[in-house]
């Protein structure tokens, strides 16, 4: 049985877990659709960081421009812009004996893609979710429910996987923010172009103008 965590518990994914190698961290949300007649596109994103609180670089931060870790430990697989239908909406999968040794933390975010020229945040959004999965046995380890305890914000920090004493443990964090994703850019030390995006109406939106790997620009500057 899963545990059930509320804002600020801590739980040792290694000890409930032995042998634990590789997870799947799904999130999902519901989008309360009475409150705006604007498309809704919300996005997952992890930040890799060091002891320090940051990237150290910007290949660290993976999101649906950056599928894909260079060490292949972390990889972005769904991106449910609206967050209709049933189950998960964007899925993670890590391996944790691939993370590299200066990675020390993983934080696990969901931000509203153009929240402030929609006049969108996550006062509008329900249901809000994390959990984390045994890839091998599909049995859910550990879930964070959010509850409704947002309003303006435009960003959460949902929680986050990290080392102690060469063990893994989840931390549900729960926190909102203003700014949206330059904001926790900025924060975790990822440098980011501030020009908005020109979104593809394309389906396949990983392709809004990156390359599957590093979006990076020659001046090492990330284009959200």
């Amino acid at each position: 049985m899963a545990i059930n965590l509320t804002k600020g518990q801590k739980v040792n994914l290694t000890k409930e877990t032995p042998g634990l190698k590789n997870v799947m961290v799904g999130l999902g949300w519901d989008v309360n659709a009475y409150d705006s007649g604007a498309e809704y596109d919300l996005d997952a994103a992890v930040f890799m960081t060091g002891a320090d609180g940051k990237c150290p670089s910007d290949s660290d931060f993976i999101f649906y421009g950056n599928t894909t870790h260079t060490s292949a430990s972390v990889q972005h697989l769904r991106d449910n812009r609206t967050g209709a239908g049933d189950g998960d909406d964007e899925v993670i999968k890590v391996a944790l004996d691939r993370i590299p040794n200066n990675i020390q933390k993983l934080a696990f975010t969901v931000t509203i893609y153009e929240a402030e020229m929609r006049k969108q945040n996550f006062g509008q959004v329900s249901n809000a979710y994390i959990r984390v999965v045994d890839e091998r046995t599909g049995q859910e380890i550990v879930r964070y429910d959010l509850g409704e305890d947002f309003s303006i914000e435009t960003a959460i920090v949902v929680g986050e996987l990290y080392r102690n004493n060469g063990e893994w443990k989840f931390n549900a964090i729960g926190s909102g923010y203003h700014g949206g994703l330059a904001a926790l850019c900025q924060s975790f030390g990822i440098t980011t172009d501030e020009q908005p995006v020109q979104i593809q109406t394309d389906t396949t939106r990983t392709q809004r103008s990156f390359s599957n790997t590093a979006e990076v620009e020659s001046n090492g500057i990330i284009e959200l």
